[in-house]
């Protein structure tokens, strides 16, 4: 057996991208919120099925400039979906509210419906759901229960792009809806992110606060007198530059055949796995389409998942734990139990997945996974 080691995951990038590149470069404008971000703007909001889009930095910025634009306020309580990356609630503490986390459905790992109901007082403003690995949680119920209390609804579409509910893509199921770039989501520019609405007004004031609180310089170009920018509210800069945005462009081109070796990859592993005991598969609901952007295992309590990790990395297969628990991290403070997260926590393990792994380095994964369980069980 081959030693070389198998990554986690890997962009799928080449000559189209670094040609984009150089476009930018022949251009001249390499700096951030240029004519190549525009364009990928304009095709992102389609592939969203969304009105606007918004290029930044990276998904954290999207989501502060998201919590900014809804009005969110000091003392101002937003329930979060707890089974994420830490950036969905470090976001509503930067934006100077307080995360509540909610507890998470045991089979897909989004926010239970009930729970985030029952999270509800005078103080919360607004929900922000996760879509988990990609895949989206239940957005009808997330939006009845936002119109009943009037309350925003917030997707952190991180993981989702080309992900669908009910036939909707991603980023057109809430009021707003961030995504991430970074180097292990579906498509990437290493870095960089976007705000998707159907909302102009949100949009438009995103787009000032994103550029230190004025107008992109290419809003002022070609025009016949010489435009002064007033600053009449505190900004930041977090924008994508041009050579990202030609880089994304390329990606939003691969982006079917992309999805289409995620879910032939997700259906070997199902498969590899049905009949192994100590292990439980990902879900996908029949009603949503799953973007693989990563591949969450389920180890049986009996077994050690951190062990199990160790030794399937000591056979050249990368892996990690799955995401976090966030309400079990010290920077948020005391917080009231979340099992279903916890336990998700503690026993979820992330496998190889992406777009250019081969037949045989599938197969390898499966059969070091499988005997990594046997020798542990």
């Amino acid at each position: 057996m081959s030693t070389e080691s198998i990554a986690l995951g890997q962009p799928t990038v080449g000559e189209e991208e670094l040609a984009a590149v150089a476009e930018v470069f022949r251009s001249g404008w390499l700096a951030g919120a240029g004519p190549a971000c525009r364009r990928f703007e304009e095709r992102f909001a389609q592939v969203t099925g969304t009105a606007h889009a918004l290029t930044t930095a990276n998904c954290g910025s999207a989501l502060f400039l998201g919590l900014k634009v809804l009005g969110v306020q000091p003392g101002d309580e937003v329930i979060v979906g707890d089974y994420t990356f830490p950036a969905t609630g470090h976001a509503v503490v930067q934006a100077g509210a307080k995360p509540v986390f909610a507890d998470i459905r045991p089979d897909v790992f989004s926010a239970d419906p009930a729970h985030v109901e029952a999270l509800i007082t005078p103080k919360t403003v607004g929900i922000l759901a996760v879509d988990v690995a990609g895949q989206p949680g239940d957005f009808d119920e997330y939006r009845a229960i936002a119109d009943k209390h009037g309350l925003w609804l917030f997707e952190d579409a991180a993981c989702a792009a080309g992900a669908t509910y009910k036939t909707r893509p991603a980023g057109s199921l809430a009021d707003l809806a961030a995504f991430s770039f970074h180097g292990r989501k579906g498509i990437t520019a290493g870095e960089g992110g976007a705000l998707v609405s159907d909302r102009e007004d949100l949009i438009a004031h995103a787009r000032k606060l994103h550029t230190y609180g004025i107008e992109p310089a290419i809003s002022r170009e070609g025009s016949d007198t010489l435009p002064i920018p007033e600053f009449h509210e505190l900004g930041y800069n977090f924008r994508l530059s041009d050579v990202q945005a030609a880089i994304m462009n390329v990606q939003l081109d691969r982006l079917p055949d992309l999805l289409a070796a995620r879910r032939s990859v997700a259906k070997r592993y199902h498969e590899a796995f049905a009949d192994v005991e100590a292990l439980t598969v990902p879900v996908e609901l029949p009603d949503r389409e799953h973007p693989w952007q990563a591949y969450l295992l389920t180890v049986a309590p009996e077994v050690s998942r951190d062990t199990l990790a160790l030794r399937i990395r000591s056979q050249g297969v990368q892996c990690n734990f799955g995401t976090y628990a966030s309400h079990l991290q010290p920077i948020y403070g005391p917080q009231a139990p979340l099992p279903v997260s916890a336990d998700a926590f503690a026993r979820q393990l992330a496998i190889p997945m992406h777009a250019n792994l081969t037949d045989a380095e599938v197969t390898r994964v499966a059969e070091v996974v499988r005997e990594a369980v046997q020798s542990l069980s």
